[in-house]
């Protein structure tokens, strides 16, 4: 996959982006999106486990070593217990200004400053890396396609198109064509441990009642 070093919620941040309707406009459906993409990546690398619906750490001192990924934990460790759905959109703006500040740090997006009603301090994000993303929009695609066997799709491929599936984020005519090859995505992104396929589905469900943008075309 193009970009591989990048999180599960990074790649889903740059395939959200559309220049043609900017991302601050959408930005509550946005954070839960990104959110989605790091619960189901601290799931299946088995930091995140399942305590009968609710998101628990497998171990206080385990760490994925991004810092996205290890805000979140620190962040459920240290908040109430809640279910998966609830952490798909609970302070979840919090995990989307991580992905992003790591996104300008990589080069991928630009961080303009500006001041609302000439007073507040605020910053908007343009895209700098076009090619890059656009890369991992074909990529994207070709996963959802085929021919590539999904018995040997990376759980983090699996993950991305299921993620992108359901939140609109592919073209609506390649999704009905392939939903069986969806499903069986969704089913690889859950099958690395007991258990998993609960999450990713209860994630899934969340990003897919959110409402959203049409899909892209």
């Amino acid at each position: 996959m193009t970009d591989g070093p990048l999180s599960l919620p990074a790649r889903l941040c740059l395939l959200a982006w559309d220049s043609a309707c900017p991302p601050a406009a959408d930005a509550g459906r946005l954070a839960g999106l990104v959110r989605a993409g790091a619960l189901t990546e601290l799931a299946q690398r088995g930091l995140l486990i399942d305590d009968d619906g609710i998101a628990t750490p497998v171990d206080l001192d385990a760490r994925a070593g991004d810092a996205v990924l290890d805000g979140l934990l620190e962040l459920v460790h240290e908040s109430c217990p809640h279910s998966w759905r609830t952490w798909v959109t609970l302070r979840a703006r919090v995990t989307l200004d991580a992905v992003r500040e790591q996104l300008v740090a990589g080069g991928y997006l630009r961080a303009e400053k500006k001041r609302v009603l000439g007073v507040f301090p605020s910053v908007d994000h343009a895209l700098e890396r076009g090619t890059a993303v656009e890369a991992l929009r074909e990529e994207t695609r070709r996963i959802l396609r085929g021919p590539s066997p999904v018995a040997k799709t990376s759980w983090r491929d699996a993950a991305l198109v299921a993620l992108a599936a359901a939140a609109d984020l592919l073209p609506e005519q390649d999704v009905r064509a392939h939903e069986r090859r969806v499903e069986e995505l969704t089913e690889r992104a859950g099958a690395m441990a007991p258990g998993l396929r609960r999450i990713v589905r209860e994630v899934l469900g969340a990003v897919a009642a959110e409402p959203g943008a049409p899909a892209r075309a």
